[in-house]
């Protein structure tokens, strides 16, 4: 079973567009929700415990920024993968 993740978003922000460098070079499917075009999405992202963007939910998890966290969960991913 392929692990999605969800990467809210919005347009213009650099460290979104890395996040979703990062999870293409990697070869991790995702969605993306700009947070500006929903309010549902913002509200999710409340629901999380983060004010800001990107935040990146995969499985149970939820990460903001581009971090050494979201970075070692991807690395789990692609073991499971293996």
């Amino acid at each position: 079973m392929a692990t999605k993740a969800i990467v809210y978003s919005t347009a213009n922000c650099i460290e979104c567009d890395l996040v979703k460098q990062m999870l293409t070079k990697e070869n991790i499917e995702f969605e993306v929700r700009d947070v500006l075009s929903s309010k549902e999405y913002q509200k999710t992202v409340e629901g999380y415990g983060f004010l800001g963007v990107p935040v990146t939910v995969i499985g149970d998890k939820a990460i903001k920024g581009l971090t050494p966290e979201l970075e070692e969960l991807v690395k789990s991913i692609q073991k499971q993968k293996s």
